[in-house]
């Protein structure tokens, strides 16, 4: 079977070709650039708990002595401190988990590596595509000079950035709004008084401070600096941004304590929504298919949720095959959890931004505006947590044997330590992003008994049994505990972490039932490819405030497929390599 085509090299394209490849799936990456990362310091991410664990998983465990974790969050106001969070903390502390905050080239350069080492990821830098064609049985595309090229997949996935050819080729709107938020940044090397520590300064008490200034921290004393620009204001001149610099430092640390600049840009953030991110064998993730970042929001975490929600189901057909059914509910999982940040950030917008007869509403509103940026800075709430699928068309239907725990269906699973087959404790999350359903039992005492006696013993072997019974493919677990459930409860999860069911109990026929709707049925089960994600995508509401072996087969065109093909704007059509 032909690889799976990736076309852009970035973070979000890096990581879903790398969690392909984890689940056998052979793919070919098309970079339109060189194959480097260029260094910007003050170009960084900030990855949240679910999305740090997946980038560590897929072959970057070293990526924390690029970035930070922070150990807290500081929120002022004027001169007055409003809230002062701690993050992270011993296991067992309740506290809300640290971000990692990194470059993102260093990101990108842990990715690259990682693939440039996998047999199953091919790298093919210099590669434009022009020409996107689809049949049946895969998807033909052509890349220009200097390697003009025609490409055979089976399936393609678009991570190719916000003005995504794919997108364009594939003929998909993308609604939204412009220049939502504009910021001015500078990374540079200081003393601040809060050492780890990421601060929020609201109305700063000094002249060029304007609404609101960002301090994050990174490793070796560096800090990345955002302050937030007047929509339509002038241009940022660098004198200016120096002046900005001096300011802010003076007057948090009293005097201009001594600095080094190493980067300053100036950024505009977008708010949009493709309205379709499935066509037939094509896919749109990442900034392809969206863009956010207002308020703290992080689209390079929503980019990565992509990546994961869609790897599995991928794979599952590549190997399997799928019903039309499962390749439909990456759009109606991922487009509905992105749509959703998106509102919840263009309804906040006014009361943050602006509107004061809105705040004169809200009683106590400074401190549930400053609760709202702290959400999307932090991964909480609307505007940051991990998004839980209750809705999915995966979702089983109700049974009599389902039961409740802390973590309700469609939500991220709680990282509790699991037994593996082979006998070792480790985490839950660790057995995620390998195409496999994961059933957890859920057994107190496990943890002191000799495996060999266990798996003998009590259910197990019934569950054992009915695990290997299932239509897919899946690993048994053994936890001593789980939040809110109760001895022989058994959990199903899917590969990408979300708990499908909780049964009380072993129960064979119910376990079935719901591994057969989280494949989304009997492979070929559905109406015609993309038609029932189309109508979802037409019929959902926009974002406040939107417009209206890994090789491939290269150098060849499948029969029935002429020379001519729709390119992006400005080009002509394709040819045929020599």
């Amino acid at each position: 079977m032909d690889p799976v085509i990736v076309v852009g090299a970035g973070p979000v394209g890096l990581a879903l070709a790398l969690s392909l490849a984890d689940q056998g799936v052979p793919t070919v990456l098309l970079d339109e650039g060189p194959g480097k990362d260029e260094p910007r310091p003050a170009r960084t991410v900030v990855l949240r708990e679910d999305t740090a664990d997946m980038v560590r998983r897929l072959g970057c465990p070293s990526l924390g002595e690029e970035g930070l974790r922070w150990a807290g969050w500081r929120s002022v106001r004027r001169k007055q401190v409003v809230r002062a969070v701690p993050l992270g903390g011993e296991e067992g502390a309740v506290q809300l988990p640290a971000p990692l905050h990194v470059p993102q080239h260093a990101l990108a350069q842990g990715l690259r590596a990682a693939a440039g080492t996998h047999e199953l990821v091919r790298i093919v830098p210099f590669s434009r595509v022009d020409t996107l064609e689809q049949d049946r049985h895969g998807v033909t595309v052509h890349t220009r000079e200097p390697g003009s090229t025609w490409w055979r997949g089976s399936y393609l996935v678009g991570c190719d950035g916000a003005r995504s050819t794919v997108r364009k080729l594939l003929d998909i709107r993308f609604p939204g709004r412009t220049a939502v938020e504009r910021h001015a940044v500078a990374a540079l090397r200081a003393e601040l008084p809060w050492p780890g520590e990421a601060v929020l300064h609201r109305s700063p008490p000094w002249r060029s401070g304007g609404a609101e200034i960002t301090a994050r921290p990174l490793p070796d004393g560096v800090w990345r600096l955002d302050w937030l620009l007047p929509p339509r204001g002038e241009l940022v001149t660098p004198d200016a941004l120096i002046t900005r610099i001096r300011d802010t430092l003076e007057g948090w640390c009293g005097d201009t304590p001594a600095y080094e600049l190493l980067d300053t840009g100036v950024y505009t953030l977008h708010h949009r929504l493709a309205r379709r991110w499935r066509s037939e064998r094509a896919f749109l993730a990442g900034d392809a298919a969206h863009l956010l970042g207002a308020l703290g929001t992080q689209g390079l975490d929503e980019g990565l949720r992509d990546a994961g929600n869609l790897a599995w189901k991928l794979a599952h057909a590549w190997h399997q095959g799928a019903s039309e059914l499962l390749l439909d509910s990456y759009q109606a999982e991922r487009r509905a959890a992105v749509a959703s940040r998106l509102r919840a950030a263009d309804q906040s917008l006014p009361i943050l931004r602006g509107g004061a007869g809105l705040r004169a509403l809200l009683p106590g509103s400074a401190r549930g505006q400053d609760t709202l940026l702290a959400d999307g800075h932090l991964g909480c709430g609307p505007l940051g947590a991990p998004p839980s699928y209750a809705h999915s068309p995966l979702s089983p239907p109700p049974a009599g044997a389902h039961t409740s725990v802390s973590t309700p269906p469609g939500a991220p699973v709680t990282d509790v330590r699991v037994t593996a087959p082979d006998g070792k404790a480790v985490q839950l999350r660790d057995r995620l992003d390998r195409g496999r359903l994961l059933v957890v039992l859920i057994a107190p005492g496990t943890g002191v008994w000799d495996r060999r006696h266990w798996l003998t013993a009590g259910v197990m072997p019934r569950l054992v049994e009915a695990v290997d019974a299932l239509p897919v493919r899946a690993e048994l677990l053994v936890a001593e505990s789980y939040p809110g459930a109760t001895a022989h409860t058994v959990l199903l999860v899917r590969p990408d972490g979300h708990l499908v069911a909780a049964l009380n109990g072993v129960r064979p026929a119910e376990l079935l039932a719901a591994a057969d709707a989280v494949r989304g049925g009997a492979p070929g089960a559905g109406g015609a490819p993309g038609t029932p994600g189309e109508k979802a995508a037409q019929e959902s509401d926009e974002p406040g405030g939107a417009a209206p072996d890994g090789t491939g087969q290269e150098g060849r065109r499948p029969e029935g497929t002429g020379p001519e093909g729709s390119g992006p704007e400005g080009t002509g059509p394709g040819t045929e390599a020599g």
